[in-house]
């Protein structure tokens, strides 16, 4: 197994500078997910460990060797495309075999690593159908088995599940984490599917602008996010938004809305004592939300206006308005509330998220 060291990374494409100055520290026989929206700069970041595009500062490093001037063969890595990129005209077999050939690996270790490979991923019965003969799942399956004959320590994902429909992205995630658990390599992923990091990594780094806004557990990018992009980002549905600003309350500040109702905070741990005044937004996740009556202690209000109820199966999707803010809240598939009503509605303080409605920075 092998860590991956980025050091201030830069990559620019003429005037437009992609990645500057960036930091990636991961540990050996870990999983980390880089997500975020298209144009964030994580693929980019992932073509510059692979040596797929040149870096214009910094050094990437791979274990302890520097290969941020090596060719991709050369750096120990194998890698998965968002599109399969398998010879059309080769075999299953062929397309899982024709790099270790060209790199004359002897043919008995090549037979031992396909045999191993395959029983892995299941893919025996279709090693000699070529590409065309195979569904998108199993396609994808051989390109993951190509990466895993070449017998490396870090392997690279680029969107390997976004081409797939809903229920073969579910199947195959199960199987990457079962793959990870297994093979102990270190990888790193790349999506901006919220779903597949958060279910994937050991850790999430989230991306926006080029620049790294969170790096830590997927429980901890869920809990506390370090600002509001990544509390939009992450969640779905989003983390609802109320803007106000904060006013003297009994034990601790409360959010005054523009209604003029204030909602309490108590028991929010605020990094520093905020000043009165101040224009803040609070974030509360749909699933904390509850409707139903709520006596207990520090239980922040706020009254929805509900202007529709979406059926999901398992549960519903309330949603509503609070002043000028659109919300939304997880309810039961049976609770029944009147389009057009008004309802309390209760959450934990402690649970929620504040932020300065300036830098978005997490209070």
């Amino acid at each position: 197994m092998s860590q991956v060291s980025v050091r201030k990374v830069g990559v620019a494409f003429g005037h437009l500078q992609v990645l500057k100055d960036l930091d990636l520290e991961v540990e050996s026989g870990e999983f980390i997910v880089l997500l975020g929206p298209s144009g964030c700069g994580k693929s980019t970041l992932l073509n510059a460990i692979a040596g797929l595009l040149e870096i214009n500062a910094g050094q990437v490093w791979i274990g302890d060797k520097n290969v941020t001037w090596k060719e991709p063969k050369d750096r120990g890595i194998g890698m998965v495309f968002q599109t399969y990129a398998l010879y059309p005209r080769m075999t299953a077999e062929g397309n899982l075999t024709f790099g270790l050939r060209v790199a004359r690996v002897p043919k008995a270790e090549i037979d031992r690593r396909v045999k191993a490979t395959s029983e892995l991923l299941q893919i025996e019965p279709l090693l000699k159908r070529r590409p065309s003969q195979l569904s998108g799942g199993q396609r994808q399956r051989v390109a993951i088995g190509r990466a895993l004959v070449r017998d490396v320590d870090v392997f690279l994902f680029d969107e390997p599940l976004s081409n797939l429909d809903a229920k073969l992205r579910t199947e195959l995630r199960v199987e990457l984490k079962k793959l990870h658990q297994t093979l102990g390599s270190t990888m790193i992923y790349v999506t901006h599917d919220q779903i597949e990091a958060l279910t994937l990594a050991d850790r999430v780094a989230v991306m926006h602008g080029g620049v790294i806004q969170q790096l830590a557990a997927p429980k901890e990018i869920y809990r506390k996010p370090v600002n509001r992009f990544v509390a939009g980002f992450v969640g779905s549905p989003a983390m609802n938004f109320l803007s106000g600003q904060l006013v003297a309350g009994n034990s601790s500040p409360a959010l005054k809305i523009a209604d003029g109702s204030e909602i309490r905070l108590d028991g929010y741990a605020f990094g520093a004592t905020p000043g009165e005044g101040r224009k803040v937004v609070l974030g509360v996740r749909p699933e904390q939300v509850d409707l139903h009556d709520n006596n207990g202690a520090n239980v922040g209000r706020f009254d929805v206006q509900v202007s529709l109820i979406d059926p999901m199966g398992a549960d519903s999707l309330l949603w509503g308005t609070v002043c000028d803010d659109t919300v939304s809240v997880r309810i039961g598939p049976d609770d029944e509330f009147a389009v057009g009503g008004r309802i309390e509605a209760h959450f934990l303080p402690n649970h929620a998220s504040v932020f300065d409605a300036d830098s978005g920075e997490r209070l």
